[in-house]
């Protein structure tokens, strides 16, 4: 006999959508638990360092383009006539005072000394042939044996016997003198240039160049401050560009450094009309020689120190209108200071005007701040840059 068939339950399709619901209603609210606390976070303002600018006193200079000159030029002329025998010297050598440069033929000036010395012989045996002549006629006119004109005379022949003899000595040495200028020698230590004759030349006293000497210990360095630039140095010398001991420092064109020191020691009388400037020229040790006359070169005058406050170079930035720096005030909003700069000093940055004491500048983290943005300030603090001090 057949069992009877069970009949498979069929599942409540109310409990089931009730049950889905419950699962799905708890994943959404996990997501949403999870989600809750992101979207609520507000970001942090982005972190920068700030400083207060530094003050201090700062020397002030003045630069200028200047041109190195010798501080005497000499021309050697020949100070008598004759043939150039020798050169004595290599074009373009360092030479010492009384260093022989050149040497003329000197026969016909030894011949010349010869002469005058024979010619004092002559004057000086006039002279005693006139003493005694005066020594034995003075007893006899004494006792009036001889009329008073003899020894008159005689005693006439012996004053013109003495100044025969001095006009023998005086054309000895004359002649002795121009034996000597024969040989041409550097009247000062210097650098002289290219020889412009050869041995075998006349030369015309007075007349041929021979050669050009430079003095270049020390080199005078000349330069055209304006009205204005003399104005200032004046009034912070209070003696102006004339005192000299205005010290001046020197650089030439391809260092970075002004590595060599001199004073002022000559201003101009007048102003260029043309121009508006005024000629100064200083003095600056040249022991090595290296500086050479005609070059170019810069040179800076001190001012006197000054009270600044100094920023960071790199903390500068630049906009259409000029140079700013970023400031951060008490509630952390960034705010823009137009600056007006001045000259480096150590590595920082001097700024005239538009800056305060007080004034926090970001030294820091420029890259995320923004003018009108928040930022978390940070203290810092501004010193001399190390690459200066290792300078």
């Amino acid at each position: 006999m057949a069992s009877p068939s069970r009949k498979t339950p069929e599942p409540n399709d109310s409990l089931w959508m009730s049950w889905l619901a419950r699962i799905q209603g708890a994943a959404v609210g996990a997501a949403l638990t999870a989600a809750a606390p992101v979207a609520m976070a507000q970001p942090a303002p982005p972190p920068v360092t700030v400083a207060a600018p530094l003050a201090r006193p700062v020397t002030e200079w003045q630069e200028h383009t200047a041109r190195i000159e010798p501080s005497a030029r000499v021309e050697i002329r020949a100070r008598v006539s004759g043939q150039v025998d020798q050169v004595h010297f290599t074009d373009g050598a360092i030479v010492r005072a009384g260093d022989l440069l050149f040497t003329l033929d000197q026969r016909p000036f030894q011949i010349a000394l010869d002469n005058a010395r024979a010619e004092i012989e002559r004057n000086e045996a006039r002279l005693l042939l006139a003493e005694q002549q005066v020594a034995r006629y003075a007893p006899l006119a004494a006792s009036r044996i001889s009329p008073q004109a003899e020894i008159d005379t005689r005693r006439a022949a012996l004053r013109e016997a003495q100044a025969g003899l001095a006009a023998a000595r005086a054309a000895e040495r004359q002649a002795a003198l121009d034996l000597e200028f024969t040989e041409v020698r550097a009247p000062r230590p210097g650098r002289v240039s290219d020889r412009r004759v050869d041995a075998g030349n006349l030369v015309q006293q007075g007349q041929t160049l021979l050669t050009t000497l430079l003095a270049l210990d020390p080199v005078y360095v000349t330069f055209d401050p304006s009205e204005a630039e003399y104005l200032r140095q004046a009034r912070s010398a209070r003696a102006g560009l004339r005192g000299s001991s205005l010290a001046v420092q020197l650089r030439l064109l391809d260092e970075t450094e002004f590595t060599r020191e001199g004073h002022v020691d000559f201003v101009d009388s007048t102003f260029d009309p043309r121009s508006g400037t005024i000629r100064a020229r200083a003095v600056v040790p040249n022991p090595d020689l290296f500086l050479t006359p005609g070059s170019f070169a810069r040179i800076r005058l001190s001012t006197g120190e000054e009270p600044a406050l100094l920023v960071p170079d790199a903390s500068v930035m630049a906009d259409q209108t000029g140079r700013m720096v970023l400031t951060v005030t008490a509630d952390g909003t960034v705010t823009p200071r137009p600056v007006r700069l001045g000259p480096l000093s150590e590595g920082l940055r001097v700024v005239r005007s538009g800056l305060g004491p007080e004034d926090r500048v970001i030294i820091g983290g420029l890259h995320r701040a923004r003018p009108g943005s928040r930022v978390t300030a940070e203290q810092g603090r501004i010193g001399p840059s190390p690459l200066a001090s290792a300078e």
